[in-house]
């Protein structure tokens, strides 16, 4: 089964066509979201200037590099996809912390529970582009560190500052987080059909996972506190 995709012209345009260089540069970035997304970052840079009617030297005017093209896909794709109120949203201490993760995963995902977004990602993964790691490492800075300090401090255990955090605590989050991507990942990475509704899935998985996620947390902490005395 073909893998859910939106309907696009790959960036296609008439050869010859006169943009502006603003106007061509964003038929380019458009374009190479849409190629890479369908075929992968080990793409070829001659293909895709196929595609958009171009010649790859006009291409590599405005970006040198395919690197510079992946990077400026970086930007487009994942970075301005990021809500800095995310970050804020997760250390409000008016609501009770799992509140503030179940609210953050539930717009995240919805954010980025799209066919470029989910495809790219994969593929940078298996060839080896540090895209994910960079992305996951600011999800993990910006957003499970501060959930962890407040599950932390709702269960009077010590702050990071007296007992760093632990990798273990990470994956709680990380797991938790990955099953609910996964959501998506089925219909557009894998072409499996699944409800339409993938909010309501992953509001209930959330109200199946986080009823025992403080306690396993504690124990968590727990032993990696006695570890690190031993």
């Amino acid at each position: 089964m073909a893998s859910s995709r939106p309907a696009d012209s790959g960036g296609r345009v008439p050869t010859g066509r006169r943009l502006t260089p603003e106007a061509r540069e964003r038929q380019i970035v458009e374009g190479a979201v849409a190629y890479f997304a369908e075929v992968g970052l080990d793409g070829h840079t001659r293909e895709l200037a196929r595609r958009l009617g171009i010649t790859q030297p006009l291409l590599f005017r405005y970006f040198p590099t395919k690197a510079a093209l992946i990077e400026r896909i970086y930007e487009e794709v994942y970075l301005k996809r990021w809500d800095p109120g995310w970050e804020a949203a997760v250390r409000d201490r008016a609501l009770p912390v799992l509140e503030r993760f179940r609210r953050f995963e539930i717009d995240y995902q919805r954010r980025i529970d799209d066919y470029a977004w989910l495809r790219i990602f994969v593929s940078a993964g298996l060839k080896g582009f540090d895209l994910p790691s960079r992305y996951l490492g600011m999800v993990r800075a910006r957003i499970f560190a501060p959930l962890l300090a407040g599950m932390r401090a709702e269960s009077n255990l010590p702050d990071p500052e007296a007992q760093p955090l632990a990798a273990d605590e990470f994956e709680l989050l990380f797991g938790i987080h990955g099953a609910l991507v996964y959501v998506g990942l089925r219909s557009r990475v894998y072409g499996i059909d699944g409800t339409a509704d993938r909010d309501a899935v992953r509001a209930a998985m959330l109200d199946a996972a986080l009823p025992g996620l403080l306690a396993t947390h504690r124990r968590v902490v727990t032993a990696a506190g006695s570890a690190g005395a031993l």
